[in-house]
């Protein structure tokens, strides 16, 4: 959840280069009745997400170029964006089956949530806000293949879910790790955070103590076998994404055979007539 208190800068504790942090509780049991019906129940939430989405994209625009002046986001801005990132982020979980209690209808939600961001206003390069969407380009390319490539075999992941009442800790570490990422690609490209987006693969468990545990993914100690289903999804976008480029390669060239033999007929057809 973004913090209330508007204090660009570190604060005392913080790392040299604060990343956004996603605070997520994992449920022990789902009900299989909300996992049968998750995405017609969020359907109402996706209607609200669309608009959010329409003046979320006007509000980054204006704050490119308030950032450009200021180097920072000023700070209705930041707090419209990073309630609007906890508002996607927290849909997001839930229709990756992460969660099994309901998303409320607000930017700031209740303490007690299960899904938390946690962004932190700061000061921003003016030359990296300058060439953001460039800079992020790698960043956004591993999102999306891993994104794609969780959604390929989505039915499968709710097969799962659905029959065992609960995801498999493998499953649930992957799947988290993919949304904290795109999380932190989203605060990127918004400029909610000068942090390019890393920690795909989770935390080191060494360096970690105990203690500071706070939540599933705070930290996200991921065993070997969320981080190769991580692999998975990463190698099942890219073979997504190649097969969506041939197909459509190959459509456009039936396109324009058609369009040529069409041409050849209407030519011949109006020889005739000529002759």
């Amino acid at each position: 959840m973004a913090d209330a208190q508007w204090s660009p800068g570190r604060r005392a504790g913080d790392a040299a280069e604060f990343l956004p942090l996603l605070d997520l509780v994992e449920p022990v049991r789902q009900r299989r009745l909300t996992v049968f019906f998750r995405l017609l129940l969020l359907i109402p939430h996706l209607v609200v997400l669309f608009f959010l989405e329409i003046a979320a994209f006007f509000t980054v625009v204006f704050g490119w170029f308030a950032a450009l002046v200021l180097g920072r986001l000023p700070e209705p801005v930041f707090r419209f964006l990073a309630g609007v990132l906890g508002y996607r982020t927290r849909v997001a979980a839930s229709g990756m089956l992460l969660i099994d209690r309901y998303p409320p209808f607000a930017l700031n939600p209740p303490p007690d949530y299960p899904v938390q961001i946690d962004v932190r206003p700061s000061r921003l390069n003016r030359l990296a806000v300058f060439f953001r969407l460039i800079l992020v380009i790698p960043a956004a390319v591993v999102q999306s293949l891993a994104t794609s490539g969780w959604c390929v075999l989505a039915i499968l992941w709710w097969l799962i879910t659905l029959i065992l009442g609960r995801m498999p800790r493998p499953l649930f570490e992957a799947t988290a790790a993919t949304l904290r990422y795109e999380m932190r690609v989203s605060a990127y490209v918004s400029m909610l955070s000068p942090a390019y987006p890393k920690g795909f693969f989770g935390e080191d468990a060494l360096s970690v103590p105990e203690r500071q545990r706070r939540s599933a993914t705070r930290p996200l100690v991921m065993t070997s076998a969320g981080k190769a289903l991580l692999v998975l999804f990463l190698v099942l976008g890219l073979v997504s994404a190649l097969t969506t480029s041939v197909t459509r390669s190959s459509s456009d060239d039936s396109d324009m055979w058609m369009r040529q033999q069409t041409g050849r007929v209407v030519h011949t057809s109006t020889g005739m007539i000529a002759r």
